[in-house]
């Protein structure tokens, strides 16, 4: 009965702390994000927005994979720049989209995001960011580096982002 009480305020020292903790750290601050802004919320600007984004996601996938750390992917996502400019603009072109695009490494603004009931604050992180015509529509973003958006770029656009911790605690709940 002892070890229980004890086993079960573990579990809650543990679940207020690390929760908590977790909740605000879910980026490190070293993180680099990718951003890509459509043109407007029109379902034809959404449509490249997507194809804009799994391209670079397979393309970041294969460049940063074995990645040791944020310097390393910085380097290569520097050097890289120019490779992945062209390939945007022959996939543009391809789909004969009409409006210019930027591409752009560095410090970029984002808004505040809630999801999943947390809340990701809005300023400036160091980022690739895809900016599509006037850059007027919604925006998607993820990590990439720690690689938070690159685990199932291959096989999915659609990845859901968990927490180890979360996921322990879930089971245990």
């Amino acid at each position: 009965m002892k070890n229980t009480i004890i086993l079960i305020i573990m579990i809650l020292f543990f679940y207020i702390i690390v929760g908590h903790v977790s909740a605000e750290k879910l980026i490190p601050d070293d993180a680099i994000r990718l951003r890509v802004l459509a043109n407007s919320n029109s379902e034809y600007d959404q449509k490249i927005k997507g194809k804009v984004r799994d391209l670079v996601q397979r393309e970041m996938y294969i460049l940063l994979q074995d990645t040791k750390g944020s310097k390393e992917a910085r380097e290569k996502i520097l050097l890289s720049l120019p490779d992945i400019e062209r390939k945007v603009k022959q996939l543009l072109t391809t789909e004969k989209y009409p409006l210019t695009y930027q591409v752009h490494f560095g410090q970029n603004y984002f808004p505040e995001k809630q999801y999943k009931g947390v809340t990701y604050d809005a300023g400036m992180y160091e980022s690739l960011l895809i900016t599509l015509g006037s850059g007027e529509g919604d925006n998607w973003w993820c990590v990439l580096f720690p690689p938070l958006c690159l685990i199932e770029a291959e096989e999915s656009t659609e990845v859901e982002y968990k927490s180890f911790v979360a996921e322990m605690i879930e089971k245990f709940m």
